[in-house]
């Protein structure tokens, strides 16, 4: 591991404005964690980001028939409430340590829509996992659930599009073929955009190891570019919305394997938003654009429950990846891999 190596981290303004290649390549390059980290964000983030990663415990600890009505196998557990769904990658046992609910982020495009445009889901009628309507809890204690989680969803969709146009000026300049501006495109139009609400239950004095498996093994998210919160820890022991000012576990967090294939946890401070990019992108880019190896491990503390957010822009279903496949094609082969 690297222990000084941190991601490269620029203002929401100075990307606006534009950032210079030496800063993209630092971020995205050959050498980088492939990882960038903004800060300065709207006044508004930080109030989100409280209220959202909270309720995820709320949420959680629901009652089991009200978590079951939020559920929908036709969506393969990817719309709603998910927990149990996926199997660990080197046991293969069903993966209880995370819960998580699931919402399309069409909304972004049209505060109208609770899943893809009506043309979209016609056309596919078999992929349930990207054109099932959203499904809101509608308990007392989640009042403003959806309304919280819309609102912060949008607001990481926004600074990803800024995040994009840096993106699809480093991948033009070492990609010619590269269309232009396909990231900044794709971010702004897609009805396809996925969001995740992370809920990992506290482990108890009994359970608790450090199986690192055990938590969510080394991926890549399969979008094109995700965006990500910093994680909020909750002492449950206290109540569901006991949050803690900082994680308790320095163990706990993103870990990211870098391009030198050495292990970096990257901390994202609770008051910025990290971007990362997935298979869908190195694929787009024919590999020129690297998708991010990467692994969360929660806390082994007992009674702590670590709650985070990624929002996972991606392409409409049929968006073209590669010379075979559009992206209706490529998810359900990812899908398939992890449930």
């Amino acid at each position: 591991m690297t222990a000084n190596e941190e991601p490269v981290s620029v203002s929401l303004e100075n990307l606006r404005q534009g950032v210079d290649n030496e800063t993209l390549t630092k971020a995205f390059g050959p050498t980088s964690l492939g990882i960038i980290v903004v800060r300065d964000l709207p006044p508004e983030f930080q109030s989100l980001r409280q209220k959202v990663l909270t309720s995820a415990s709320v949420l959680a600890n629901l009652d089991a028939k009200e978590l079951e009505a939020l559920e929908c196998e036709e969506a393969m557990w990817l719309v709603g409430w998910s927990r149990g769904r996926e199997t660990l990658a080197k046991s293969s046992l069903p993966d209880l340590k995370k819960g998580s609910f699931y919402m399309n982020c069409a909304f972004y495009k049209d505060p109208k829509l609770e899943g893809p445009e009506p043309e979209l889901v016609d056309k596919y009628p078999d992929h349930k996992t990207y054109t099932a309507p959203n499904i809101w809890p509608s308990s007392s204690d989640l009042k403003d659930f959806e309304r919280d989680c819309k609102a912060l969803c949008s607001l990481i969709i926004s600074v990803a599009e800024t995040v994009a146009i840096a993106c699809d000026k480093y991948i033009k300049s070492i990609h010619e073929e590269y269309e232009e501006y396909y990231l900044h495109k794709l971010v702004q139009n897609s009805t396809c955009t996925k969001a995740r609400l992370l809920h990992y239950f506290p482990m108890t004095e009994e359970d608790a190891c450090d199986s690192l498996d055990d938590w969510c093994g080394e991926h890549l998210d399969h979008s094109c570019l995700t965006g990500l919160t910093s994680a909020l820890f909750i002492d449950e022991s206290k109540g569901s919305t006991h949050a803690l000012d900082a994680s308790p576990d320095p163990k706990a967090g993103l870990y990211i394997r870098n391009r030198n294939d050495e292990i970096v946890k990257v901390n994202i401070p609770s008051d910025c938003l990290a971007f990362q990019s997935g298979s869908a992108l190195q694929e787009i880019s024919k590999g020129k654009f690297k998708a991010v190896p990467h692994y969360v491990r929660g806390t082994d503390k007992p009674n702590i429950a670590r709650n985070t957010l990624a929002v996972f822009c991606q392409p409409n279903l049929d968006d073209m990846i590669n010379d075979e496949e559009d992206f209706a094609k490529y998810s359900d082969r990812i899908l398939k891999a992890n449930h």
